[in-house]
């Protein structure tokens, strides 16, 4: 993969950090259009189950983002989960979505 833009590598740097912190199957961050970033993990409880990215979306609307510009994934699935890319769609129809594994490398881009 081509080296990442700045404002990308901090989203992945920022989805590896949540992951490692909270020991949770996945960590994602995203980048509204006004250039703030949200970070999030994966959510498992009884009432309520959320991807990583789902959580991080959520997290950016209710601070008022209107939009995204990116995503970051970090998970060791081979894929993106079609939610995750769903709840991002929901907001950007074209934002880059980076799926990077456990190390941090970026392994993909959703478009």
């Amino acid at each position: 993969m081509p080296e990442l833009d700045p404002e990308d590598e901090k989203i992945v740097i920022l989805a590896r950090s949540t992951r490692a912190r909270t020991q949770a199957a996945e960590g994602a961050a995203v980048r509204d259009t006004d250039g703030r970033t949200y970070a999030a993990a994966t959510v498992r409880l009884p009432s309520l189950t959320l991807t990583a990215l789902q959580a991080a979306v959520a997290a950016a609307v209710s601070s008022g983002a209107e939009g995204l510009e990116a995503a970051a994934v970090v998970t060791e699935e081979p894929m993106v989960q079609g939610a995750s890319v769903q709840a991002v769609r929901d907001l950007s129809p074209d934002a880059p979505i980076l799926r990077a594994d456990p190390s941090g490398t970026v392994r993909e881009t959703v478009r």
